[in-house]
């Protein structure tokens, strides 16, 4: 049993983070876009990765925690691990209120700075990837 709720929180860590990869690709548009047609287009399609990435969170930090109690609480990795999913709650939380922002005409922001912003999920996944593999400590 232990295998199979591990493959799926994997498919569905995959399918959410590949979400939180490509939505502020969008973001990058939306700050450079001037045209009224392709601004409402970028932004409902940014509405709509949102809320199918949030349907895929769930499950993923639901098989999770279902894995962390299968192993205990016990592991040092783990606890690291638990906190760079929190983080990854809170980007993925972050998306959504620029989301409204660009929504009521408000940004900010430059089309640089969310490249940067986009790069966050990339490290987020590397280093749990790197703690829940090679476990070191």
């Amino acid at each position: 049993m232990y295998l199979w709720i591990k493959a799926l929180h994997i498919v569905f860590i995959a399918s959410w983070f590949a979400g939180l990869f490509y939505l502020p690709r969008i973001f990058v548009n939306l700050a450079q876009e001037t045209n009224p047609a392709a601004l409402e287009r970028l932004q409902g399609m940014a509405r709509r990765l949102y809320r199918f990435t949030t349907i895929l969170m769930v499950p993923a930090l639901l098989l999770g925690l279902w894995l962390a109690m299968m192993i205990g609480m016990k592991h040092g990795w783990l606890h690291a691990k638990l906190l760079l999913v929190v983080l990854a709650i809170g980007y993925h939380h972050a998306c959504g209120s620029i989301l409204k922002k660009f929504e009521r005409g408000v940004n900010t922001r430059s089309h640089t700075w969310f490249r940067w912003f986009n790069e966050v999920p990339v490290v987020l996944l590397l280093v749990i990837v790197i703690l829940a593999t090679v476990k070191p400590f």
